[in-house]
């Protein structure tokens, strides 16, 4: 199956299924030198991992990572970087009855129809569940990012089905299964969450990812953005159906007087950009939104057909999330890590020596990284690093 791969330079490539023996991914093109451990890795996948709440599917997995190759005592080679995390959890049993059925909304019907065959148990290639390997291939990508630039990339829900989420701080993001910014929603949330799991049934989110010290000029014009490259990594993500930037479709109300985000000798005064201008970054908070489907395996009986075309009535009981999008800010920060990671890579490899008689501006607030009409109050460096 061709497209398992992501990256130019940094170059990941995932393998598995859902109810195989385990699930993996080769990282190519990290650089030699940096200190590395499992410890670095797991902490990020066990954010992500099931059934850490009640709100989120019970499949019981401790997405233990195994570190197989690139690494000599305790220090990346600059070889592939292999990465495996067993499978420990599978209930194949629960997917007996989809062997000759497609579930509405799911990948069952283009699988079958594109390749001729399809592993029914828990979606296969489509589950959610080869998204861990991206998170811990990306926990590489972030470690060294943030060692040589800084660079500090962070997500949280911004909303739930119709619950709105207002960014309030992020120190309460940890502190609740949502991965939620604002710590007088979470009892809402858990009500509405909890009626919609008994109801059968399951809603989308939204996920906001921001990366904070971007250095400027990573990206490229036309066909190698770096907006480009983040929305087609985002929607790479099973259920993904909608990706913004900066202020997204609000911008179409916006006038140009407005959206235009104007720079002053003190810095950029808003960032409805979301960072990226012509596809390069600006210096600002790279700020990307994701829209996330509700989960197609519900227990509500749906329509659809079997392989022979004939109508059938499906209703999925596995283990499943009535939201994906509870657990989905660690996977949105790990393709924003994984693409800028990738352009750091690009942009050294070219554009290392380019010096300009401009200022660069450094860094942008937090408010302007969560609010994108904020003020930001980013300084000019007189002495920059080149990025």
């Amino acid at each position: 199956m061709a497209g398992n791969s992501i990256g130019h330079i940094f170059t990941v490539t995932s393998f598995g299924e859902s109810h195989g023996p385990a699930i993996g991914c080769v990282v190519d093109g990290c650089p030699p030198g940096m200190a590395l451990s499992i410890e670095d890795i797991q902490g990020d996948l066990d954010r992500r991992k099931p059934g850490t709440s009640r709100h989120v599917t019970q499949r019981q997995e401790s997405d233990t990572v195994e570190i197989l190759s690139g690494v000599f005592e305790g220090k990346t080679t600059g070889t592939p970087i292999a990465l495996l995390i067993r499978n420990e959890d599978q209930r194949s049993r629960d997917y007996g009855n989809l062997i000759d059925t497609f579930r509405p909304g799911h990948a069952d019907y283009t699988y079958w129809q594109k390749y001729g065959i399809r592993d029914h148990r828990g979606g296969g290639r489509s589950s959610a569940r080869e998204t861990a390997v991206r998170v811990a291939a990306a926990a590489i990508a972030r470690k060294w990012l943030h060692e040589n630039h800084g660079v500090v990339i962070r997500g949280y829900l911004s909303q739930l089905g119709p619950i709105e989420v207002p960014f309030q701080s992020w120190d309460v993001v940890r502190a609740n299964p949502f991965f939620a910014a604002n710590a007088d929603l979470v009892v809402k949330l858990e009500a509405f969450m909890d009626d919609l799991r008994k109801s059968g049934d399951s809603v989308g989110a939204k996920i906001t990812t921001v990366a904070e010290h971007v250095p400027v000029g990573w990206g490229a014009p036309v066909y190698a953005k770096l907006d480009s490259d983040l929305a087609g990594a985002m929607m790479s993500i099973n259920a993904v159906k909608a990706v913004e930037i900066g202020s997204g479709f609000a911008s179409v109300a916006q006038r140009g007087s407005e959206h235009g985000d104007e720079l002053t000798p003190e810095g950029f005064v808003t960032n409805h950009a979301g960072g990226i201008l012509g596809g390069i970054s600006t210096g600002q908070d790279v700020v990307v939104t994701i829209g996330i489907k509700p989960t197609s395996s519900i227990r509500v009986p749906r329509r659809s057909i079997d392989k022979q075309g004939q109508p059938v009535t499906v209703e999925t009981n596995g283990r499943h999330d009535p939201c994906v999008g509870i657990r989905a800010t660690p996977i949105a920060e790990a393709m924003l890590a994984l693409v800028l990671m990738d352009h750091a890579l690009l942009h050294r490899a070219q554009n290392a020596d380019v010096k300009t008689s401009t200022p660069k501006i450094s860094g942008s607030s937090k408010k302007a990284a969560t609010s994108t009409g904020k003020k930001s109050t980013a300084k000019i460096d007189q002495n920059p690093t080149e990025a």
